[in-house]
């Protein structure tokens, strides 16, 4: 499995940065995905751009399948335990679901004292918070380590361009954001699709340290799950094998998501404000890389791409001429 770093080089040239299909109903851009919502379903475009600490940094080839197909696997594996928005995937970029009313919170799940963004927990614990979204954290603790409980750790959800901040279910609950009902059905949801996440990690050689879930309610006031699960972008995962030799050599553990585009633009002074450096083809190989490599290690399936320009594919797969 793998794919050849030849086809990643030339298909640096051929990235989905974005797109307007008119056709398809009301248009709404995120960080990632284009939307296009017409009645009661949504269709949604996933790109090959890039996000960290919230701000679009650039295009990494293939990512924009690598993600949609990963989302795909996931909601079918979890539809036991929640149902979920999707419908259809008509093309490796593009799935069909359910139109939702988001709700206005990011459930975050955190296993693992770490993390590089403004929002982190390590980065807070380093900085001598010990209160951190409701939950009281120890002293004495090390980078990495794994936290005595998984702890969820709410963000609110910040429109494109601006920064989700930390949060707790009181302070969501005290302003009016969302109800105790929901959220604590949320919540629910947010546990138990962490610990499946987590036990199908261990099985495939992988830690799961944290993700985040995002809710929305149907036409019914239901709640679903919507947007992604467990992608390399919504997550983070760690090598098995590897993570007890890199704690004792104290070093930072081998991972399997865009943590190494956060580290990669961190080195070089960038968190998220002003303009970020831009990304050379060699760094956006290797993210290339690494996000294939998640898809296969998760799903233990071989990726297949599909390479070439990417609108031309995706508007003769969806009628669009």
């Amino acid at each position: 499995m793998g794919v050849d770093i030849a086809l990643l080089q030339e298909q640096c040239s051929s990235t989905l940065l974005e797109t307007h299909f008119d056709a398809l109903g009301e248009r709404i851009s995120g960080k990632v995905r284009e939307s296009y919502v017409d009645g009661d379903q949504r269709t949604i475009v996933c790109s090959d751009r890039i996000s960290c600490f919230d701000v679009i940094v650039g295009t990494i080839p293939f990512k924009g399948q690598v993600l949609n197909q990963l989302a795909a696997f996931w909601f079918e594996k979890t539809r036991s335990i929640a149902p979920n928005h999707l419908l259809e995937v008509p093309d490796p970029n593009v799935s069909r679901v359910r139109e939702c009313r988001p709700l206005p919170v990011e459930f975050v799940y955190r296993a693992y004292l770490t993390g590089s963004s403004n929002t982190s927990i390590l980065r807070a614990y380093q900085a001598g918070v010990r209160e951190y979204c409701g939950h009281r954290l120890a002293d004495g603790m090390r980078a990495h380590q794994r936290l005595p409980e998984p702890l969820l750790t709410p963000t609110t959800k910040a429109a494109q361009g601006d920064h989700d901040e930390l949060t707790s279910r009181e302070e969501l609950i005290r302003s009016g954001a969302i109800t105790s009902e929901h959220y604590d059905a949320a919540a629910r949801i947010a546990r138990e699709l962490f610990e499946e996440g987590q036990a199908w990690a261990q099985s495939r050689g992988l830690i799961l340290v944290d993700t985040k879930y995002e809710m929305g309610l149907d036409a019914d006031g239901d709640i679903l799950v919507i947007d992604e699960i467990h992608t390399p972008d919504s997550s983070r995962y760690w090598y098995t094998e590897s993570y007890e030799r890199a704690m004792k050599a104290d070093e930072t553990p081998a991972a399997l998501d865009k943590e190494y585009v956060r580290r990669w633009l961190v080195e070089r002074g960038y968190r998220g404000e002003g303009t970020p450096p831009p990304l050379p083809d060699e760094v956006r190989c290797e993210a290339a890389r690494r996000y294939i490599e998640a898809f296969e290690q998760v799903t233990a399936r071989a990726f297949v791409p599909s390479s070439g320009q990417p609108l031309e594919r995706i508007r003769s797969r969806l009628g669009l001429g």
